[in-house]
């Protein structure tokens, strides 16, 4: 029996085939499906809620798009698809895509990601970390409500974790909180956030 690697798309390709589909992002050419469930989608939108009401509250002139890719400049086929993504309004007219696609190629339009872990748990962990670091994006929140993660990430034995990477000199710092632990966001100070108040009922 002989092995067939799977056929490795190009950005173009990606955006033709499945820009419109938020099931998968494409990570070095690969498809990658991000495996959404009902309750992943209710975390991800509750995330999103509160943090328009911290928009909102503090008249910051940031927005919540309902699907954005980001383009990484140095990755010719890499699209990634964060679950919520806050964008600084006033950055946008320096995006070349985002007048014909919701995509996002600058870091510096980019003020906070959050990805809601799923069984693909390895990229939020360790690959987008590198990427979203690399892109000098703020902050960057893993929410894993289920415990998915690798004992390296959320400890052992394994708990719903949700942690803040804070980019201090190019490199995350991170915190970690669990259920019961006021989490607290450089970013957004005065967020009043607990992981209880996103689990999925």
């Amino acid at each position: 029996m002989t092995y067939t690697p799977p056929k490795l798309l190009s950005f173009e390709e990606f955006i033709a085939q499945y820009g419109d589909n938020t099931r998968y992002e494409l990570i070095d050419g690969e498809l990658r499906d991000m495996e959404p469930t009902g309750p992943h989608e209710a975390v991800a939108g509750n995330i999103a809620g509160r943090i328009y009401v911290e928009i909102f509250r503090a008249n910051l002139n940031w927005l919540i798009p309902k699907t954005c890719l980001i383009k990484p400049l140095n990755a010719s086929a890499t699209a990634l698809r964060p679950d919520v993504i806050v964008l600084d309004q006033e950055e946008l007219n320096q995006e070349p895509l985002w007048q014909k696609e919701p995509v996002i190629c600058n870091g510096s339009t980019i003020k906070l990601v959050a990805e809601v872990v799923s069984t693909n748990w390895q990229d939020d962990y360790a690959r987008k970390v590198e990427e979203y670091a690399f892109l000098n994006i703020p902050e960057y929140w893993i929410v894993d409500f289920r415990g998915l993660g690798g004992m390296q990430f959320i400890g052992n034995p394994k708990k719903p974790t949700f942690t803040i990477c804070q980019l201090v000199n190019g490199v995350y710092q991170q915190k970690q909180y669990r259920l019961g632990d006021p989490i607290f966001s450089p970013l957004l100070p005065n967020l009043q956030l607990r992981l209880d108040n996103l689990m999925p009922t």
